[in-house]
């Protein structure tokens, strides 16, 4: 089960075909993840493994304070992992919901934005579609947990 999630939030009104629905949103989603590494500076902390899963490398601080489970044998965090280091070890849900205009676009940056949760907003810039006009197409949400986005995504009809 996903303990955190990332909200994709595309517009309907663009009738995008699927592969540019892809693209845009795989842009948003990966932009999100590095904004927040970089905020909670742990960049450096990204590793690949012997399997090519990336993970993210706990905080020395962290293994300080984690506890011996003797049930399990392992060593436990002391405190609940963040959104982000969730999306890390367990995966995270991504979920696609939309938006009709730009207007609700840029409205909900803004107030995910006002409450300090990072967005990424993306811009295309009309080369391939759009009668070369940069168009707002998307933007992805940093993983979180439900009860941090759901008051601004919670409203939103499924893509």
């Amino acid at each position: 089960m996903y303990k955190a999630k990332q909200m994709i939030v595309m517009r309907r009104d663009l009738k995008m075909r699927k592969g540019k629905i892809a693209a845009q949103a795989g842009h948003a989603c990966v932009e999100a993840v590095l904004m927040a590494l970089v905020r909670d500076g742990r960049l450096d902390d990204i590793r690949v493994s012997s399997s090519d899963w990336i993970t993210l490398a706990p905080r020395a601080e962290a293994l300080e304070k984690a506890v011996f489970d003797v049930a399990s044998g392992e060593m436990l965090p002391a405190e609940p992992p963040s959104p982000l280091e969730a999306w890390f070890a367990a995966g995270v849900a991504k979920i696609c919901v939309y938006v009709d205009s730009e207007e609700e676009l840029l409205a909900l940056d803004e107030r995910a934005r006002e409450a300090g949760i990072i967005s990424a907003l993306v811009r295309d810039a009309g080369y391939t579609e759009f009668h070369g006009e940069p168009t707002y197409t998307c933007l992805a949400l940093e993983p979180l947990y439900p009860e941090q986005v759901d008051p601004l995504t919670g409203d939103l009809p499924l893509y």
